[in-house]
């Protein structure tokens, strides 16, 4: 079960095939067989388009605006080397291991790829002006990270207002505040905004709903509503499944600010909560919750210029279904993976993997109904993480100090959030039955 050196094999092999991918033929021009000349305005800006100019526009969280061939040229060798080392745009999931169907995945696609280095290798031509695409528009950056498919939240629920010194050490400012709800709804999707001016220093923001004890009038902690940090843009809960906001609750807020060198004044984080109709029936419970890598009485502790492996085990007594994979850590964590172990066949299986981490971009992995794993009874989830406190890590701050487990930034963390769905046997195999049938539909009409 404790397949280190295993575990990590695949992932520097999925490193290896990745990298090895971006060098694959070129693609050939009809006519004639030899490569088709790329150039930005042909075959570049549609990419960024699509891609890239959401974040990398004129007042947007980009730290350059991508919009025009004048702002993207000097960037092109930039440009080049993060997509090719996957870094860009920021989803960092490996590719051909594991599940590939997920939501909201921002990944280009391997011809995406090769079509900019390609033109970045070229010396970065512009080409014929008339090819450019016609100028989009924008979305707000303000707006709400569902709202395309969603529409605007049926409830927004705020902090108080916060003032950050310009310097200092890490804050948690944890206000407890109503959501003003009359009854008890099922969430349909959940997302944290923070301010524009605020992104940079809010570190995490979760939130645990506090619920109203009827016998004593008092509240006491309920569920995790979510968990926020830099990168995510929320969760969507299925409709068969019943993530509950009761009525009369509160919310209770844990954000974690890191001073960046600019006083932030009165910042506000926002809460935008989707709500399924009243009366919506849904058979299952779906909680998000955080599971830990440290076995127990293990210990996190990276040396000086070492690197150190955790792995946790987690069981469940009924059979559930795992709708969301996130990984977290600080500035050491490189790496992550998510796999399952079936102690009847002694099979382990590898579900998700994050070979390329960064603490800059926090990434909720949400599996697509149809390939979202069905997990057992009595079957384990095995979670490792691999952390590099070497020079060779760029990401690290300071390779000669210890570093154990702890809340500060300057500290590390070792768990996965994940959202689970719990099952009865009855719909796990119902479950399990109708995903073998359409695979076998699929291979027939092949």
């Amino acid at each position: 079960m404790t397949r280190t050196l295993g575990a990590l094999t695949v992932l520097v092999a999925s490193v290896v095939a990745y990298a090895a991918g971006v060098q694959a033929q070129a693609p050939q021009s009809p006519a004639t067989g030899t490569p088709a000349a790329v150039t930005f305005a042909k075959d570049v800006a549609p990419i960024l388009q699509k891609n890239c100019q959401q974040c990398h526009q004129p007042g947007a969280i980009g730290p350059m605006p991508l919009t025009k061939y004048e702002e993207v040229r000097p960037w092109a060798r930039a440009i080049r080397q993060k997509v090719v080392a996957g870094e860009m745009p920021p989803y960092r999931y490996d590719r051909d291991i594991g599940i590939q169907k997920l939501k909201g995945d921002l990944r280009l696609s391997q011809a995406e790829i090769e079509t900019i280095a390609r033109w970045a290798d070229a010396g970065a031509p512009l080409g014929n002006p008339a090819d450019m695409p016609p100028p989009i528009t924008f979305p707000d950056p303000t707006k709400w990270a569902f709202a395309d498919q969603l529409g605007q939240p049926d409830l927004v629920v705020r902090t108080r207002p916060f003032t950050l010194p310009a310097r200092g050490q890490d804050v948690w400012w944890r206000p407890i505040v109503p959501t003003g709800l009359t009854t008890d709804r099922c969430i349909k999707a959940v997302s944290v905004k923070p301010s524009l001016k605020g992104r940079a220093a809010a570190h995490h923001a979760n939130s645990e709903i506090l619920v109203l004890d009827e016998k004593t009038g008092q509240y006491k902690e309920g569920e995790r509503l979510t968990e926020y940090a830099l990168g995510k843009a929320g969760e969507i809960v299925p409709p068969d499944a019943c993530r509950t906001l009761p009525a009369n609750a509160l919310v209770q807020w844990d954000v974690h600010y890191y001073p960046t060198g600019q006083e932030l004044k009165d910042d506000v984080i926002e809460l935008g909560i989707w709500l399924y109709p009243e009366g919506h029936q849904a058979k299952f419970k779906q909680d998000l919750k955080l599971y830990t890598l440290l076995m127990k009485g293990g210990e996190l502790e990276i040396p000086p210029h070492g690197t150190v492996m955790t792995q946790g085990f987690h069981s469940f007594k009924t059979p559930v279904r795992l709708d969301s994979f996130q990984p977290h850590g600080h500035f050491r964590l490189v790496a992550k993976t998510l796999e399952i172990f079936y102690p009847d066949t002694g099979k382990l299986e590898m579900i998700s993997s994050v070979s390329n981490w960064t603490n800059n971009w926090h990434t909720s992995h949400i599996y697509d109904e149809d390939v979202a794993p069905l997990v057992p009874k009595g079957a384990v989830l095995v979670i490792t993480g691999y952390y590099d406190n070497t020079r060779a890590n760029r990401g690290n701050p300071d390779p000669d100090q210890w570093v154990g487990l702890g809340s500060r930034t300057a500290d590390e963390m070792s768990h996965a959030w994940i959202a689970v769905t719990h099952l009865d046997d009855e719909s796990y195999a119902r479950m399990k039955g109708e995903r073998e049938a359409r695979a076998k539909a699929s291979n027939t009409t092949r």
